[in-house]
């Protein structure tokens, strides 16, 4: 079964994050099995790692060229570290590749999440197979369970391991396989197109593979050979109609130009997730996002802005199909007024975020339900990484003079609404406070030229009589200390305070 990366782009953390990284110069028995183990246990669900053998790194950084491995150790170093994974319980045996780098040979090693977790393994690994028979010593028993912390391995506390067996009770729905669905429900060209956009060397290869060699490879299938099935992540990217299995995973945009509905248009996109994701945005930024050059008169450059920023939406989009729950029959909705554009989803944040980090903005999951989904959106570059799209958001809300972000999620976190203001600059109630502030300069002017009754100001105005809107604002602008009745003879007159201070 091949790796279906790149592997340069993998060093150069373009497609996976550092902290799923590992990388190490040389061979070395207990932090490579502790990490294989930490790996396989994900405690965050964020889809196991890759470690990379001949690179040597530099405060986390790869170095360049990679120092690499000799040829005729390749497969000595590749026995070894099977032998090594013999000492995890349960058994978990990683897929290992060969690659070539900057004209020098390193091991590539893919850890995905295990199915068995959690894992564990001795923390003093017998470097040889004459040692075997001495790991029953007391210093050879200890075992523990290993996890990670940003970059780092480590052995888990006991608050960890609670933590680990808690979210070992279930597999994340999107890796589990869907047995009312059979291997002809994917489709081997949409696997194909995902490879080459993200420059895959599975496509390297010479011989065609078949479509279950293919969908081995992107650990898409699972079952035995007589009866092998697809997972539920495979159908939502890769299936010839996700909607067949999945009714209601599909975006609905909806844009509402007026309060009572009137114009109203609706669009839904389906098929595979990605696809989805693409088109919604390509319809939303050429129909709906607009941008406004404003010149000051203060300096020599001009400002750009947009009255909703692609960046914010996109993020906050994505984020959506990332986290939604595909077992609830419920679409994604992006719903786009006047003024705002309110993504809702289902459920709502998990409970590990608390309110007070909700009101903080801190907005940091420990646990992901979709982490398969999660890795291929990220080697599309349709995300970054894990906990990055609301601080992204923000960030282009903030550049862009924006509002900030409204979250609205009910008590028992059933639904997610994420709401993106329109920039004040393209508010319909901008427009019509500075058409009040023009209406309201236009009486002052008049008033204080010449005093006069209502019904003559009507005139000036323009009006064949005291209209709703003169008489509320004439009484709004009183109120305000802006004018002040006073009375002529038996007339009452209307002036404009600033006469009376003439």
């Amino acid at each position: 079964m091949a790796i279906p990366v790149n592997p340069v782009d993998l060093l150069e953390g373009d497609i996976v994050e550092s902290s799923r990284i590992e990388l190490k110069e040389n061979f070395n028995p207990d932090p490579i099995t502790h990490t294989i183990c930490a790996f396989a246990n994900d405690i965050d669900n964020i889809g196991g790692g890759y470690l990379f053998i001949g690179v040597k790194e530099e405060n986390g950084i790869p170095v360049r060229p990679v120092t690499g491995l000799k040829k005729e150790k390749l497969d000595e170093i590749q026995l070894e570290l099977i032998r090594c994974c013999h000492f995890i319980e349960p058994l978990i045996i990683p897929e290992i590749q060969v690659e070539k780098i900057d004209d020098q040979f390193v091991l590539l090693v893919r850890v995905p999440g295990g199915h068995g977790r959690p894992y564990k393994t001795l923390v003093n690994i017998p470097k040889k197979k004459k040692e075997q028979s001495q790991k029953s010593s007391p210093e050879n028993r200890d075992k523990k369970y290993y996890i990670r912390k940003g970059s780092s391995t480590l052995a888990a506390s006991h608050e960890e391991e609670a933590e680990l067996f808690y979210i070992s009770s279930s597999i994340p729905f999107d890796d589990r396989p869907n047995l009312s669905a059979h291997l002809d429900d994917l489709s081997l060209e949409r696997m194909k197109e995902h490879l080459r956009l993200t420059n895959s060397t599975l496509l390297d290869d010479k011989q065609e593979k078949s479509l279950k060699e293919l969908a081995e490879d992107l650990q898409i299938v699972e079952g035995p050979p007589e009866d092998i099935r697809p997972r539920n992540v495979g159908l939502l990217l890769f299936g010839k109609d996700p909607q067949k299995y999945f009714r209601y995973a599909r975006i609905e945009l909806v844009w509402i130009p007026r309060p009572d509905g009137t114009g109203m248009e609706e669009q839904i996109f389906q098929g595979p997730l990605q696809y989805q994701l693409k088109e919604a945005l390509e319809t939303i930024r050429g129909k709906y996002l607009v941008e406004k050059i404003i010149k000051h008169d203060d300096q020599p450059e001009s400002s750009r802005i947009w009255n909703y920023p692609l960046r914010a939406v996109q993020e906050i989009l994505a984020n959506a199909v990332y986290h939604k729950s595909y077992e609830i029959p419920e679409p994604i909705t992006v719903r786009i007024t006047e003024e705002e554009i309110e993504i809702t989803s289902h459920p709502g944040f998990d409970r590990s975020i608390l309110d007070a980090d909700i009101a903080a903005e801190r907005i940091r999951s420990r646990s992901y339900r979709n982490r398969r989904i999660g890795d291929f959106l990220k080697e599309l570059h349709l995300i970054e990484g894990r906990n990055t799209g609301y601080p992204n958001a923000r960030r282009a809300l903030e550049q862009n003079g924006s509002p900030k972000l409204k979250i609205v999620m009910d008590e028992s976190r059933q639904f997610l609404s994420v709401v993106i203001g329109i920039h004040p600059a393209f508010s319909s109630s901008s427009a019509r406070s500075s058409k009040q502030l023009d209406y309201e300069a236009k009486i002052l002017q008049l008033l204080e030229e010449q005093p006069d009754s209502l019904t003559q100001l009507a005139k000036r105005m323009g009006y064949k009589g005291i209209t709703p809107k003169l008489s509320k604002t004439v009484n709004k602008m009183i109120a305000e200390g802006k004018l002040e009745k006073v009375i002529d003879g038996r007339k009452m007159q209307i002036q404009s305070t600033n006469q009376i201070q003439k």
